[in-house]
């Protein structure tokens, strides 16, 4: 099997090795074919596993019932990917922002959510994104690379290291980080297998969400793998043309299309869809725009999740005053639509995704 990697390390300029593949990035069924094709015994890739998924080791040369050679082996072909923490901000609410560091010096958020029922993780899959959402700090300064599966892998068995000082565990995961997920859409399905494997993170499919802000060929495909992760939709408007000023995605893949897809995901896998709708001071938070959303999911199997939004100083969007976010729930709720506001978190830090490495990263977001 071949591994290959990305970028070198770009900070200096200067030619520098490769760092090797993440052993992250592979599968259970990957390590096992590896292990064969270098004459070892298949069973040796679930040992690999219990090291780096339960032990959660950082050395090769740590997995002790492996014969001395095999570690050897895999220090050779393989890293342990660990990600370099810059900043840690903690809020009062006891959400934790990550700003972490790869091995070329781009760096991505990583977030830490409590809930009363678990701790939540939210992971990002790209340096940067292409999608151009008018109201997203994450988009600032476009895309700069993809994330290989490991990676992001690495940003839950990171935050786990943490949670293992207090013997809590991370109980669910959401793939709403910085860049678009269906844009790097291979490395989000090895990533969401290996998490959720019974010898890997061992998260139930059921307590892992995806969003995307509506790649409708990959939406498509994501309906055709069979798998019970819960899928969301950042929608953020009622019509075509509303949608199309806020998120320039719409040009592409415009609403009505969007939609159909959607009906297919939902007829696919039998599962309900949740729009993320984030409500903008005066852009698409009155009534009129709530009886329109009500329209446009009218006989859906779907949830509706308000979003107060985050001020994001590079952007000009404010937050809509609290009674009318009570008041776009009500009209929706008439119309017989399951919708919740989504409980902030982080408030008093650099909430908004990708608004803490604007802030620290100002080269890579120009």
């Amino acid at each position: 099997m071949e591994m290959t990697n990305t970028a070198a390390r770009r900070s200096t300029g200067e030619a520098q090795l490769l760092p090797l593949p993440s052993i992250y990035s592979l599968t259970l069924d990957e390590l096992k074919e590896w292990l064969v094709a270098h004459g070892e015994k298949p069973f040796r890739a679930t040992q690999i596993y219990e090291w780096l998924y339960g032990k959660r080791v950082t050395d090769f040369a740590e997995m002790t019932n492996l014969p001395k050679r095999l570690r050897e082996q895999l220090a050779s072909a393989f890293s342990i990917t660990t990600l370099k923490t810059i900043v840690k901000q903690t809020s009062k609410d006891g959400t934790i922002k990550f700003l972490f560091e790869l091995h070329d010096g781009y760096s991505i958020e990583t977030v830490l959510m409590r809930h009363n029922y678990g701790n939540s993780v939210c992971v990002t899959t790209q340096v940067g994104c292409r999608i151009g959402c008018t109201f997203c700090a994450s988009t600032l300064g476009g895309l700069k690379r993809h994330l290989e599966a490991g990676e992001i892998v690495a940003q839950v068995v990171q935050v786990q290291k943490a949670l293992d000082e207090t013997e809590e565990r991370v109980s669910s995961i959401v793939v709403m980080g910085i860049g678009e997920p269906f844009d790097n859409y291979d490395a989000l399905i090895k990533f969401l297998r290996i998490v959720n494997h019974s010898k890997g993170l061992n998260i139930g499919a059921r307590h892992i969400t995806v969003s995307t802000s509506g790649i409708i060929p990959k939406i498509y495909q994501f309906a055709d793998e069979g798998m019970q992760i819960n899928f969301a939709i950042s929608l953020h408007a009622p019509t075509t043309e509303l949608r199309t000023k806020l998120m320039p995605i719409n040009k592409a893949y415009p609403l009505p299309k969007l939609m159909e897809a959607v009906r297919y995901y939902i007829e696919k896998t039998g599962r309900r869809v949740t729009f993320e709708y984030g409500l903008f001071g005066g852009v698409n938070d009155q009534l009129e725009h709530a009886e329109q959303l009500a329209e446009l999911l009218k006989g859906l199997k779907c949830h509706v999740n308000l979003l107060p939004v985050n001020y994001v100083p590079e952007r000009n969007y404010v937050r809509t005053p609290r009674n009318q976010i009570f008041a776009f729930e009500r009209a929706l709720k008439k119309h017989g639509i399951n919708v919740t506001i989504r409980r902030e978190h982080g408030h008093d830090i650099d909430a908004a995704c990708g608004q803490l490495r604007a802030k620290e990263r100002k080269e890579e977001t120009r």
